[in-house]
C-alpha cells in the first residue's frame, strides 16, 4: 500500500489558490483515471483509492487546515498500516519558478507549514515529496501570496505541470521514486 497526499486548505475560498496545488495535482490524477474522492470524517480527509497491479494506493486531501495536515496523514497511515517510507507528499514551493516540478527523497520543510507538520509528527525528514513551484513575489506578504489565485500567465505554467500528474505517479508506481526523480528533475536544455 502507498499513500499519496496532496496538501491544501479545505473549502471553496481556497480551491484555486497557490497553496492548494497539492489538491489540484491529485484532482488532475483523479480526473485522468476516473477516481472519485469521498469525505472520510474519521480520517480528517477526502480519500480516493486506486488499485494498480494488485496494490492499493490511497490519494488523500487533508480536510484540516495546512498547519494541521499531519492529523489526516497520521490517521490514514494508522488506519491502513502504511509505513512512512510509502508516503509521498505533494505541495507548493515558493522557491521554485511557477510550474517547475522537483522530487526529493527527504529534506527540511523549507518553511512550508504543512510539510513541517508532517515531518514533526512522523519524526523524520525522510518523507518523499513532490514540490511544484509557485514562484515568489516579494511585493506581497507570503501568506497573502500563497492564499491568492494564480494569475492568467501563471495558470498556463501550472496547467502544464498538472498535465504531468498521471505520468509522474505512474512512473513512481511502475518503477520507483528515484526513477521518477531522475526523469522529472532533469534540467531544461
Amino acid at each position: 500500500m502507498k499513500l499519496i497526499v496532496g496538501l491544501g486548505n479545505p473549502g471553496l475560498r481556497y480551491k484555486k489558490t497557490r497553496h492548494n496545488i497539492g489538491f489540484m495535482f491529485l484532482d488532475k490524477f483523479a480526473k485522468d483515471n476516473k477516481l472519485k474522492f469521498t469525505l472520510q470524517k474519521q480520517l480528517k480527509c477526502e480519500i480516493a483509492t486506486f488499485v494498480y497491479k494488485s496494490e492499493k494506493i490511497f490519494f488523500v486531501k487533508p480536510q484540516t487546515f495546512m498547519n494541521l495536515s499531519s492529523d489526516a496523514v497520521l490517521a490514514v497511515m494508522n488506519f491502513y498500516k502504511i509505513d512512512f517510507q510509502d508516503v509521498l507528499v505533494i505541495y507548493d514551493d515558493l522557491d521554485l519558478p511557477t510550474g517547475k516540478i522537483r522530487l526529493r527523497l527527504n529534506g527540511t520543510a523549507g518553511g512550508h507549514k504543512g510539510m513541517d507538520s508532517i515531518i514533526k509528527t512522523l519524526k523524520t525528514p525522510d518523507i518523499k515529496r513532490l514540490r511544484i513551484g509557485i514562484g515568489r513575489q516579494d511585493a506581497y506578504a507570503v501568506v497573502d501570496y500563497v492564499l491568492d489565485n494564480f494569475s492568467k500567465d501563471e495558470r498556463i505554467e501550472i496547467e502544464l505541470a498538472l498535465d504531468k500528474a498521471t505520468s509522474i505517479i505512474m512512473d513512481y508506481l511502475d518503477n520507483d521514486f528515484p526513477y521518477a526523480m531522475n526523469k522529472y528533475n532533469q534540467k531544461e536544455i
